[in-house]
């Protein structure tokens, strides 16, 4: 059977989506290692710092009865010129399969394409699908939802810059018809290309998609998600985007304008009194700290589905 790669959201039909998080809720409540991947290795290739991909994904791969390898790329030949292609080989030759947390989304597609075992991408400057699984996970659970068709009666705000988590968020609402509003200074918007690969979903699922510098459109919010102003990559800008993100910062003010069952998520890690301010943290940790646990149990569902 031919391997298969997860890259983006778009690389889950709707049912396999659905299947995901079933499966991830199923693991999460037996809580039970589970010895299916003896012999198994799972490469960690890290470009980025990292805390909850890299302990998750280790994790995952332990409870599952295999591997993890952590491969320090500035330890690899990859840093001193190795070709993507001549390292996707060997890796192939040496795992079951490779999780890469990348600079460039290219970067990843090229080792997928001369990759022969399963490449999940744990994050790269377009898309983080597993981090965006687990926060589907978190807002079923919060919201007491147990059929992901059901994500369509809540309303999802996400507040700031429209990277990886907002192309991701919009990919999966999507595709599992949701209704998700996503607001940023107009610099910092999503952009054309992935609005318009969202649209050949959306005719079918009949999603809600909004995108807005109207930060009223919070009103009646059910989920309120928001993320750093300044992701690793894009330093040069901080001061720039501080001054144009701070009317954008979630706050106890902001809140006023949520549902009363609203909740707050934040893929972490945050910086307190920017994004997202200290009481509001504090308040809504319940929900923040089950969203990064639940990186744990999305991702051993996807190695279960990717890895078998």
């Amino acid at each position: 059977m031919a391997k298969k790669d997860l890259l983006s959201i778009y690389d889950l039909s709707l049912k396999e989506i659905k299947n995901l998080l079933s499966k991830a809720f199923e693991l999460k409540k037996k809580r039970k290692p589970l010895d299916v991947f003896r012999g198994k290795t799972l490469g960690l290739m890290l470009e980025k710092p990292s805390t909850r991909t890299m302990v998750s994904f280790s994790a995952a791969m332990v409870q599952l009865g295999g591997t993890p390898i952590f491969l320090n790329i500035e330890k690899m030949q990859r840093s001193r010129g190795e070709s993507i292609h001549d390292t996707a080989i060997v890796l192939s030759r040496y795992l079951d399969g490779l999780m890469i947390r990348a600079f460039k989304h290219s970067d990843i597609e090229e080792f997928a394409k001369y990759s022969t075992v399963p490449v999940i991408n744990g994050l790269t400057d377009r898309e983080h699908p597993c981090q965006i699984l687990a926060d589907v996970m978190t807002m079923m659970e919060f919201h007491k939802i147990t059929n992901p068709s059901d994500l369509k009666k809540i309303k999802v705000v996400y507040i700031g810059d429209g990277n990886n988590i907002a192309n991701s968020l919009l990919a999966i609402a999507s595709v599992l018809g949701m209704d998700l509003t996503l607001i940023a200074p107009k610099e910092y918007l999503t952009n054309r290309e992935l609005l318009n690969k969202s649209l050949e979903y959306i005719s079918k699922s009949k999603a809600q998609i909004k995108v807005t510098s109207d930060i009223n459109a919070i009103d009646n919010a059910d989920v309120i998600y928001t993320d750093v102003w300044t992701s690793m990559g894009f330093e040069a800008e901080e001061k720039k985007r501080k001054k144009l993100f701070t009317p954008y910062q979630v706050n106890a003010e902001l809140l006023k304008k949520a549902s009363s069952k609203c909740i707050v998520l934040h893929c972490l890690p945050a910086v307190r009194g920017e994004e997202i301010s200290e009481d509001i943290m504090a308040k809504y940790e319940d929900s923040i700290f089950a969203q990064a646990q639940n990186r744990l149990h999305a991702q051993k569902a996807v190695l279960l589905q990717f890895l078998k």
